[in-house]
């Protein structure tokens, strides 16, 4: 969190997504129900050391991290917060003053504190005192996340065991203090609400969450036998495509996979932030890539499509919608289809609170298209569009990278390719990629303005067809 983006959350007076606590020197204890009540309902943000009208006071400098570990221990302790859940607590210094800033995702289970359930509205946290309310909770939460659905023949075996030790190294590195670095990984899963009780027939097991996260392609294919994420490049063969990668693997290494394919195929539109350089590609694309893995219905017959084009990417993948048309920023409600899962890539610092990255979306496509807006609809089909334009910032990276240069740079490679396909007609863009030490993106770019000038020509197929240098080079 910015503290631009808690200033314009503070402007706001407390609500059904917003909590404030003044905790100046003591944890006030009665944010454990507000944490509970987010969790029930829809979620929201809760700002300690800030009185009700959301006015910063501040906690004492010398309570701040005394504070964040009795939050961390006490979440994680089953006689107090039931099941337990993990959360990201942040100190932040506004206006001169220490507070303390987490947000609370809505959960796919129903939480209690010390054996109470507690919802939310507007007037704030309200205990659940009978059958009737705590069942239509239940009821609410048993038909909203199908990640939940417990697989009780399900054992550890059935699991990527590789993926517990990354997941550790990588929790170690980025969050010294969490706990799960020492937990065995039934208890990671368990922690991480992957461990439930079927309601129906009361048998305990792993829920489709944990199997889609760290599940082999065996088990993969046996809880969500039609989940696929089919990544497809058409920006110069429109007819079939340029590349593809059919991605049926668990979601942690489904994520590297679809980044990979974004970095083969797009410019890196390179920004400098201060005296960091970014790449704009890689901060949208995080969100887009994590938006697939943790808003997609996995249970159900669709497939997910991630098709690049040459001026655009669509995303299009199947949920159960809670906003219905087009998604702006002015009606912006975030909510995270399958919590657990958006919890677990949270706490390995992929993502960040929900609705951050559709936010960020917004920021950086223009950058990228010259003006132009991300397009979201959500219905059925969930599906973003990003237009993009190749020229521009990406005309700034180095021909190392892409290959699409100006100026001499281009010159130089489109001679050496020239002189590839003079020595050897038959060569691949595989083949030219890696001598020109560019993309194979870049090489279709150089080869397609070659033909586009009558310079090169394709005789055959894409199997047994070769090249022939019509006319010299201008």
């Amino acid at each position: 969190m910015t503290e631009e983006g808690l200033k314009y959350i503070i402007s706001h007076s407390e609500g059904t997504e917003i909590e404030y606590k003044k905790s100046q020197t003591e944890l006030a204890r009665s944010v454990f129900e507000s944490i509970c009540a987010f969790l029930n309902r829809r979620g929201g943000h809760v700002v300690l050391g800030a009185d009700n009208d959301g006015k910063i006071v501040g906690i004492d400098p010398g309570k701040v991290q005394g504070q964040i570990d009795t939050l961390a221990k006490d979440m994680n302790n089953p006689q107090l917060i039931n099941p337990p859940f993990y959360l990201n607590f942040e100190p932040m210094d506004i206006d001169g003053k220490k507070i303390i800033y987490f947000y609370v995702p809505e959960s796919s289970q129903a939480h209690s504190y010390k054996g109470v359930f507690y919802d939310r509205n507007q007037d704030g946290d309200f205990a659940l005192r009978t059958n009737q309310q705590i069942a239509d909770m239940m009821q609410r939460k048993q038909h909203s996340n199908s990640e939940d659905r417990v697989f009780p023949y399900l054992t550890m075996a059935d699991f990527d065991s590789e993926l517990f030790d990354i997941v550790r190294n990588r929790i170690r590195m980025n969050r010294p203090d969490h706990l799960w670095p020492n937990l065995s990984n039934h208890d990671i899963l368990r922690s991480a609400g992957m461990w439930l009780r079927d309601p129906e027939t009361g048998k305990e097991g792993y829920t489709l969450a944990a199997a889609m996260l760290f599940g082999n392609d065996r088990t993969i294919h046996m809880v969500a036998p039609f989940y696929k994420i089919d990544a497809i490049c058409r920006q110069y063969n429109t007819d079939l495509y340029d590349d593809r990668d059919k991605i049926t693997c668990n979601l942690l290494r489904a994520y590297g996979r679809l980044m990979d394919f974004c970095k083969r195929h797009l410019p890196e539109w390179p920004v400098i932030d201060g005296d960091q350089r970014k790449s704009i590609r890689d901060i949208i694309f995080r969100e887009i890539c994590m938006n697939i893995l943790i808003h997609t219905e996995y249970d159900t017959r669709h497939s997910s499509l991630f098709n690049i084009w040459k001026d655009k990417v669509e995303i299009i993948n199947w949920n159960i919608p809670f906003n219905f048309g087009l998604i702006t920023l002015d009606n912006l409600r975030p909510h995270a289809k399958n919590p657990a899962i958006a919890n677990f890539f949270s706490q390995l610092d992929y993502v960040e609170e929900i609705g951050k990255g559709t936010r960020t979306m917004f920021e950086y496509v223009p950058r990228i298209s010259g003006g132009q807006e991300p397009i979201i609809e959500e219905k059925d089909e969930f599906k973003v569009t990003i237009p993009y334009l190749m020229a521009g910032p990406a005309a700034e990276t180095t021909e190392k990278t892409t290959g699409k240069t100006t100026g001499k740079t281009t010159g130089k490679t489109t001679e050496k390719i020239l002189q590839l396909i003079k020595e050897n007609p038959i060569i691949t863009m595989d083949e030219i990629a890696s001598a020109c030490e560019i993309t194979q993106d870049g090489a279709y770019y150089h080869i397609k303005k070659l033909r586009d000038k009558g310079i090169l020509i394709r005789i055959g197929g894409r199997k047994d067809g070769h090249w022939e240098i019509a006319k010299p080079q201008e």
